[in-house]
């Protein structure tokens, strides 16, 4: 296990990276957060977290720029690579604007670990690299030996999940031929509260839900995971001695409509989706695996209410 001494987290403003960072203050973790730009206004919740505490240290660091990574990780014993883009939307140059920071700003940061002499990595990729897999057999669940197929990510141009494939396997070659110690998470849909004033991929999902921004809704089968069990998940991965190679991370399997029907009872002010097509059977994933290890999860409720009440808190609902 590697000792409470410096760790680092790449692109600490977002989503999840935000959580992580706050859970590694509350166990006394000394952390360099990077950032792109350190003064930005989105990030004043992590300005917050550094006034009130001693042990946070936000640097300025880009994926692509190896440099500013080697000075921002030197010193650390373990690095959360959490940092990576999610387009909300379709992107006009998928190379340059999704491909590229996922995968050449993975090796980079895993080049600086090496450099730094970092003890243990902890990489966030995605259920996105494990999912999108036509050959897997239809009747049986998704759990970690099951890989995305890049080249249908490519036909079917699911961007997103061709860059977390790629860099995740590209994370697992550079730690064979290193011997560098890495874990991965691969989690699903992540909900929950928000620390950041921007709004992430993810959240907006539940936002456009609760403001009628889908209709008629795809009655598909979703898995929903907390934001902060997310951030749990990757802590053990650090500080658990038997964790190795992949963790999916999902707690909640739930049809769309069903989703819909319990924020409705929960909030029948907001004009959620009324009409909904089916879809065909899909995918299923197991986090069997990560609770193997000791993880738990928090009921969905608890995850809806608090997603809730935090977008009322920061003016994104009524």
């Amino acid at each position: 296990m590697a000792e409470k001494g410096g760790v680092c987290v790449t692109g600490a403003g977002g989503f999840v990276a935000s959580w992580v960072v706050k859970l590694l203050l509350s166990k006394h973790y000394f952390v360099h957060g990077t950032l792109r730009n350190p003064k930005d206004e989105k990030y004043s919740h992590l300005h917050r977290m550094e006034k009130e505490s001693k042990n946070l240290k936000l640097v300025k660091a880009d994926l692509l720029d190896y440099d500013s990574l080697v000075s921002a990780i030197h010193g650390c014993t373990g690095v959360f690579h959490v940092a990576s883009p999610v387009p909300s939307t379709t992107v006009p140059n998928p190379e340059v604007e999704v491909l590229e920071p996922a995968v050449k700003g993975t090796l980079n940061v895993l080049k600086a670990c090496l450099e730094a002499k970092v003890k243990q990595v902890v990489y966030v990729s995605s259920a996105a690299a494990v999912v999108m897999n036509p050959s897997w057999p239809k009747d049986r669940v998704m759990d970690e030996s099951c890989w995305s197929d890049k080249e249908y990510c490519r036909t079917t141009k699911n961007w997103y999940s061709l860059s977390k494939t790629e860099a995740e396997s590209e994370a697992w070659e550079f730690s064979r031929q290193t011997g560098l110690d890495i874990v991965t998470i691969c989690p699903t849909l992540i909900l929950g509260p928000i620390l950041q004033s921007n709004v992430n991929a993810s959240t907006l999902v539940l936002l456009k839900i609760l403001k009628d921004g889908y209709e008629p809704l795809e009655n598909k089968l979703r898995m929903i995971v907390d934001v902060r069990d997310v951030a749990e998940a990757i802590l053990m991965a650090y500080e658990k001695p038997e964790a190795e190679g992949r963790y999916i991370c999902t707690a909640h399997l739930i049809k769309a409509k069903d989703l819909v029907d319990k924020l409705r009872s929960l909030y029948p002010q907001y004009n959620c989706p009324k009409n909904f097509t089916e879809v065909e059977n899909e995918e299923r994933v197991s986090s069997e695996k990560l609770q193997r290890l000791g993880w738990r999860y928090r009921p969905l409720e608890e995850t809806l209410i608090d997603s809730v009440e935090s977008y009322r808190a920061a003016g994104l609902l009524d």
